[in-house]
């Protein structure tokens, strides 16, 4: 058996949370949500799966539960990454779900108890060059590209009632068969409970130990 077959796995699900707010000039734009911890690494809610718990119900948990935040839509599930890291000398194959979530609130509450040290609204490009590691800012990409795809359809249906052309942006932003490595949808609206071993995971490389003293 090979070192990494040997690896032990847990299971994660997490949020990215975004909300609109004004920028320049008073344009509405979405704002997303990262975390510090105590090791000054930014990043996304995230934990463990309790038992009996499915990957959407943990991450809702998780996200209220570190930040404060308990007002909640999951509008889709982003994808599902995994990594190995060393924790006290133990290595682990760490796999988690992330969902795509919004609310209207702003006020946030960091779970100091569990190290996290800070909560930040940011605009996407601040956003992704502040996230610590790079399996989470590919996560916050397609979370971004999901964000965008939902204004345009939103754009269209408005277009659509008033009779007025529509943007077109919603066809070409929607997600399709290739959309994501190994074929599967960018996301899916008909979330099933699957098992965290199924096909469609989203292999990653090796980048550290991204939870430094916690195994979150």
């Amino acid at each position: 058996m090979t070192p990494r077959g040997r690896a032990r796995e847990e299971i994660s699900a997490g949020g990215v949370v975004f909300r609109y707010a004004a920028g320049v000039g008073g344009v509405r734009q979405p704002v997303f949500l990262l975390i510090r911890d105590s090791y000054r690494n930014w990043g996304f809610p995230k934990g463990h799966l309790e038992e009996g718990e499915v990957p959407e119900g943990a991450a809702l948990r998780e996200v209220a539960e570190e930040t404060g935040l308990g007002e909640l839509a999951v509008a889709g599930e982003i994808e599902t990454i995994d990594w190995y890291f060393r924790f006290r000398g133990r290595l682990i194959h760490k796999v988690c779900h992330f969902f795509l979530m919004r609310t209207e609130r702003a006020s946030t509450c960091p779970q100091r108890s569990e190290g996290i040290t800070a909560c930040r609204w940011a605009p996407f490009d601040e956003a992704v060059a502040l996230v610590s590691y790079a399996n989470a800012r590919e996560v916050l990409r397609r979370a971004h590209t999901m964000v965008c795809a939902l204004d345009a359809a939103s754009a269209d249906l408005l277009h659509a009632a008033d009779g007025s052309p529509g943007t077109g942006d919603a066809a070409a932003l929607a997600p399709s068969s290739a959309a994501r490595e190994g074929g599967a949808p960018l996301w899916r609206t008909d979330l099933a409970d699957t098992p965290p071993s199924a096909a469609g995971r989203t292999p990653r490389p090796p980048v550290g130990n991204p939870e430094p003293g916690a195994a979150r």
